[in-house]
């Protein structure tokens, strides 16, 4: 293996030299692939058969262009990678945004539905309470009003029958008083004069 490539440096420098020189070196391999070289750069001997031969200045120039342009061209598929991940980056950052942003609303709706719930429950509760009370009053209103003329018309039917017994004991006064002389109501007189001076019991009317 060393024999070989000291042979085919040997060739490289008989190739590059302005003198031709003669040297024995075996056949190349034709299975193996050539890897040309620039003489006046250094030599790549990575794989292949090298053959170095002479570049002309456009040549080099034409090279170092395309070798620009490829430079060139992976920075900027390099470039376009990283503004696409970056974009891709922003995107699911900015859709991870919008998802719990969108989570963040659904839970405040709810919290205010929730919420209004409630407060329509307390502000139901509190009409039914406030009904409540007011059917309490006026039931109670309407008791007092019931128990108020019940009073009162107890103390007019007292009144009543009060003025009617007066009515009447002055009836039988004025009839003792008219006709008590008289000899056939004498014994009737007598009788109504009794039942008058009888002391009376009365119970005297309730308040209105």
């Amino acid at each position: 293996m060393n024999k070989i490539i000291t042979v085919v440096l040997l060739l490289l420098a008989a190739g590059c030299s302005s003198k031709p020189q003669e040297a024995y070196a075996p056949p190349m391999d034709p299975t193996r692939k050539v890897s040309e070289q620039d003489c006046s750069r250094p030599v790549d001997t990575g794989g292949g058969n090298l053959m170095c031969r002479e570049v002309t200045e456009a040549e080099r120039r034409a090279k170092i262009a395309e070798e620009e342009r490829q430079a060139r061209a992976r920075r900027e598929a390099e470039e376009r990678t990283a503004r696409e991940r970056l974009e891709r980056e922003r995107a699911e950052q900015l859709a991870q945004e919008e998802a719990a942003r969108k989570q963040r609303a659904a839970e405040e709706e709810r919290l205010a539905a929730e919420r209004r719930r409630l407060e329509a429950e307390a502000a139901r509760k509190a009409q039914e309470a406030r009904e409540r009370q007011e059917r309490q009053e006026a039931e109670a209103r309407a008791r007092q009003r019931a128990e108020q003329e019940a009073r009162e018309a107890a103390a007019r039917e007292c009144r009543r029958l009060e003025q009617e017994r007066s009515d009447g004991r002055a009836l039988l006064a004025n009839f003792v008083a008219t006709y008590g002389k008289v000899e056939e109501f004498k014994e009737i007189a007598g009788q109504i004069t009794a039942f008058l001076n009888k002391a009376r019991k009365v119970k005297p009317c309730p308040p209105a």
